[in-house]
C-alpha cells in the first residue's frame, strides 16, 4: 500500500474511533460544557478527548505530521519528513451535538507540500463515512461503499440551500443590506437550511443531497475535508476573501467559501460572497 493510501486509511480509522467515542457523550446528559469566543461558540470534554484521540493515532503512523486542530491549535510531530498537514475538526457542530441534535460529524483533511489530497468525515450518528483521495469520493454506509457524485440542479428555483447568514455580526455591520440579501435568497431558492455543521453541508453537496451552500467565518478545519471531497465528486468549491475569490490552492485556508454541486453556477450568492466579505469584520 502506498503512503497515500495508509493516509487515508488512518484518517477514516481516526475519524471512526473519535466518532464512536463522540457517540457516548451524545444524549448522554453527562455533558460539560463552556464557552469559548461568545454563547455560540462552545466546547465539550468530548470535542478535547477526540482530538487526542485522533492526534495519537495520527502520529503513531505519521510521526512527523503537522496537526491543525480545533480545539489544540497547531500539533508538531517529531522533526524530519513533516511535509503532511492534518486538519482536524474532532466534533463539526457541537453546538448540535451539545443539544442532542443529530446534526455532526468528525472531519480530517491532509495536505501534503500544502495541496490537500486526502478528506475524510464520518457521521456517527448515522453511521456514514464519506472519504476521497486519487480514486474519487465514496459514501460508505448500512448500504456498503459506493462512489458519489455532486449532482444536483442548476436551477435556483428548484435547488435548496444551506448557509449560516446572516450572522449576528452581519445583522451589526450594514444590516438593512444583510436582511435584504438573505430576504432575496428566501424568495430565489426553492428551499433554504441552516444546518449548523460545515462538514455536514459540504458532505451533502459532494452526495448530491444537497445543491449549494455558503458559509462566513470558517477554519482550515472546518472545510479542508470537504472541499476536497466536493471536487473529487466533482464540485464546486470557492474560497473567499476580501471581496474576491482565493487561488483553488488555497481555498481552504480562506475564511469565507461557496461550494455547489458541478450543474450549479447561483450568482446571487456569488454577490453575496464578494460583498459581505468586505465587511470589516471579516
Amino acid at each position: 500500500m502506498s503512503d497515500d493510501r495508509m493516509v487515508t486509511q488512518v484518517a477514516i480509522r481516526a475519524a471512526v474511533r473519535a466518532g464512536a467515542h463522540a457517540l457516548h457523550g451524545f444524549r448522554s446528559g453527562l455533558l460539560d460544557t463552556s464557552l469559548k469566543q461568545d454563547q455560540h461558540d462552545i466546547v465539550t470534554q468530548y470535542d478535547r478527548a477526540c482530538e487526542v484521540m485522533i492526534r495519537d493515532e495520527i502520529l503513531a503512523s505519521f510521526p512527523g505530521s503537522t496537526i491543525v486542530g480545533e480545539e489544540n491549535g497547531t500539533v508538531l510531530g517529531e522533526a524530519g519528513a513533516g511535509n503532511l498537514t492534518w486538519y482536524v475538526d474532532p466534533i463539526d457542530g457541537t453546538s448540535n451535538y451539545a443539544r442532542g441534535i443529530a446534526m455532526w460529524a468528525v472531519s480530517i483533511g491532509v495536505a501534503k507540500d500544502g495541496e490537500l489530497f486526502a478528506g475524510v468525515i464520518v457521521d456517527p450518528v448515522h453511521e456514514q463515512v464519506f472519504w476521497a483521495d486519487d480514486r474519487g469520493a465514496f459514501l460508505r454506509d448500512a448500504n456498503g461503499e459506493r462512489a458519489i457524485r455532486a449532482t444536483g440542479t442548476n436551477r435556483a428555483s428548484e435547488a435548496t440551500v444551506a448557509l449560516n447568514f446572516p450572522l449576528a455580526r452581519d445583522l451589526m455591520y450594514r444590516p438593512e443590506l444583510a436582511l435584504e440579501q438573505f430576504a432575496e435568497v428566501t424568495r430565489t431558492f426553492a428551499q433554504v437550511r441552516g444546518l449548523g455543521s460545515t462538514c455536514i453541508a459540504l458532505a451533502w453537496i459532494a452526495a448530491g443531497w444537497l445543491d449549494v451552500t455558503i458559509s462566513f467565518e470558517t477554519n482550515a478545519w472546518d472545510v479542508a475535508a470537504g472541499s476536497f471531497l466536493i471536487r473529487q465528486a466533482g464540485g464546486v468549491f470557492h474560497g473567499y476573501g476580501s471581496g474576491t475569490i482565493v487561488s483553488e490552492a488555497h481555498a481552504h485556508l480562506a475564511p469565507h467559501y461557496y461550494a455547489a454541486v458541478h450543474e450549479g453556477e447561483f450568482e446571487k450568492l456569488h454577490d453575496i460572497m464578494c460583498t459581505q466579505s468586505l465587511g470589516p469584520q471579516r
